[in-house]
C-alpha cells in the first residue's frame, strides 16, 4: 500500500520544459509517430538529472588524456588541432540540469530522432535520404531542473562512448576563459523571434551556435567552416518560438508557458466545425463544401466536397474542370487586330496548375485547400481565413503573416519563406491570400 504522499507523488504529472516540433509535418509523420521518431517531442523533467558541464582541459597528449578519451563513462569533447595534438575537455555530472540530444542517429544517446524533411513531402516512406546533411549527433538541449526551467542549446551531441570529436578541418579556437570551442560541419542555426511567439512576433536574424553554446553571426556559406563574428549581447537560451535548423530539418521550440496560450487540437476542430456550419457553396457546382475531420484529412483520397481556391484572388470553389479562356498575347494590338490574330501562335496558354476564376476572371493557381493541423505553429486562436501560396494550407491571418515574413534555411542553399505545415517555398509576389467563401443561396 502506498502512503497518501506517495500516491500524490505517483499521480502528479512530470514538469514539462517544452516541446520541439518539426516543420513540414502537419501534425504527424506520414506513417505515424512511433517512439523517438515523431513530428513532435516533449521535454519533461527526468527522474534523475543527466546533465553535464565542462571541467578539466587537457592540452597535452598524456596518459590522463588517453584515459579520458577511452573512458566510456566519462563525457568529453576532443578538438583535433593537428595529427599529433588534440585538446580534450572533460565534462562532469551536473545535478542541476537535464540533457536531451537530437540527431539523425537511432542509437540510444539520441532522445529525438530527426530525418531530412523534403518540402511538400508527406510521402509514405521512412527511408532516409542517401546523402543526409543532418548530423548523427546534431545538437543537445540542456534544461535547468529548477524554475524558471531555462532551456539552452549547444551544437553537437555525445555519442555512445559519451564523446564529441571535432576533426582537424572543423573551425575551433581558444576562448578567453581558457576553454576551447568550435563549430560542427553543417552547423546548428537558431532564430529567436522578437517578442516571443505572440501576435506581436517578428522574425530576427539567424545565428550559429557553437559546441560551447556561444552565438555567432553567419559566416558566409553554410559549409564555409569559418565562424562569423561572436555576438556577445545574445545568448543561446531558447525562448518560446525559437527555431533550430539542423541543415536538413528545422525545429520549432515551444515553451510550456507558450503552449498554454496556444490553441489546442480541440479548438482547431471547433473552428473547422464553425466554418463548415456556414455551409460554404461552390458557385459552379452549387454543392456545399466542407473541410474534412482530422481522420479524413490525413487520407490521400479526394472527396467531392473538398474546397478548392484560386490563389490569386482567393475565391473558393469546389473542384471543376473549367480552365479559362485563351487570350491574345500580341502587345499593342487593337480589338480588331486581336480578333485577327486569334491563332494558336497568338494565344496565351495557361501555365501548369493555373485556372481562370469564373467569378472575377483572374488567373492563378487553383489548388485544394487543407487545414493547418499542427496547433503549435499558430500564433493565435483566430479562425482559419487565409491560405499559403502555392500549397493551399489554411490558417489564421496572423499565423500566415508571420511565417510569410520569416526566411527559413533550406539545407546549405539559402533562405526563403515556406509554409510551416509542408515546408513548400512560398510564392515571391503573393505568399498568402485571404479566402473568399460563397454563402448558401437559401
Amino acid at each position: 500500500m502506498l502512503s497518501p504522499e506517495q500516491e500524490l507523488l505517483s499521480s502528479s504529472k512530470p514538469v514539462k520544459y517544452g516541446e520541439l516540433i518539426i516543420l513540414g509535418y502537419n501534425g504527424s509523420l506520414p506513417n505515424g509517430d512511433r517512439g523517438r521518431r515523431r513530428s513532435r517531442f516533449t521535454l519533461c523533467k527526468r527522474p534523475k538529472a543527466n546533465g553535464v558541464k565542462p571541467s578539466t582541459v587537457h592540452t597535452a597528449c598524456s596518459p590522463q588524456t588517453a584515459k579520458v578519451i577511452s573512458n566510456k563513462d566519462q563525457h568529453s569533447v576532443s578538438y583535433a588541432l593537428s595529427r599529433v595534438q588534440t585538446v580534450v575537455v572533460e565534462y562532469t555530472h551536473d545535478s542541476t540540469t537535464d540533457m536531451f540530444q537530437i540527431g539523425r542517429s537511432t542509437e540510444s544517446p539520441i532522445d529525438f530522432v530527426v530525418m531530412d524533411t523534403v518540402p511538400g513531402c508527406h510521402t509514405n516512406s521512412d527511408t532516409p535520404l542517401s546523402q543526409s546533411t543532418i548530423s548523427r549527433f546534431a545538437c543537445r538541449i540542456v534544461c535547468q531542473r529548477a524554475p524558471p526551467y531555462t532551456a539552452r542549446i549547444y551544437a553537437a551531441g555525445f555519442d555512445l562512448s559519451k564523446s564529441i570529436f571535432l576533426g582537424e578541418k572543423a573551425a575551433k579556437w581558444w576562448c578567453a576563459d581558457g576553454q576551447m570551442d568550435g563549430l560542427t560541419t553543417n552547423g546548428v542555426l537558431v532564430m529567436r523571434p522578437q517578442h516571443g511567439f505572440t501576435c506581436e512576433s517578428k522574425p530576427a536574424s539567424w545565428r550559429e551556435i557553437s559546441v560551447c553554446g556561444n552565438v555567432f553571426t553567419l559566416g558566409g556559406t553554410r559549409l564555409a567552416q569559418k565562424p562569423g563574428k561572436m555576438v556577445e549581447n545574445e545568448c543561446h537560451e531558447l525562448v518560446d518560438g525559437s527555431l533550430i535548423d539542423l541543415c536538413g530539418a528545422t525545429l520549432l521550440w515551444r515553451s510550456a508557458e507558450g503552449l498554454a496560450r496556444t490553441p489546442t487540437i480541440k479548438h482547431l476542430e471547433a473552428l473547422r466545425r464553425e466554418l463548415n456550419a456556414t455551409r460554404p457553396q461552390c458557385p459552379v457546382g452549387l454543392l456545399t463544401l466542407a473541410f474534412p475531420s482530422i481522420d479524413r484529412s490525413f487520407s490521400d483520397s479526394a472527396h467531392e466536397d473538398q474546397p478548392w481556391a484560386y490563389l490569386h484572388c482567393g475565391h473558393v470553389h469546389g473542384y471543376h474542370s473549367w480552365r479559362g479562356r485563351r487570350r491574345v498575347t500580341k502587345e499593342g494590338s487593337t480589338e480588331e487586330e486581336e480578333d485577327e490574330c486569334e491563332t494558336k501562335e497568338g494565344m496565351e496558354l495557361l501555365r501548369e496548375g493555373e485556372r481562370e476564376c469564373l467569378l472575377c476572371c483572374t488567373r492563378g493557381l487553383y489548388v485544394p485547400l487543407k487545414l493547418g493541423r499542427e496547433s503549435g505553429f499558430y500564433l493565435d486562436a483566430a479562425p482559419p481565413t487565409h491560405a499559403f501560396n502555392p500549397c493551399g494550407h489554411v490558417c489564421s491571418e496572423r499565423t500566415a503573416s508571420f511565417w510569410s515574413k520569416l526566411p527559413l534555411p533550406h539545407g546549405a542553399h539559402g533562405f526563403y519563406p515556406a509554409c510551416p505545415f509542408c515546408m513548400r517555398p512560398l510564392a515571391r509576389d503573393r505568399k498568402y491570400v485571404r479566402l473568399i467563401f460563397q454563402g448558401p443561396l437559401d
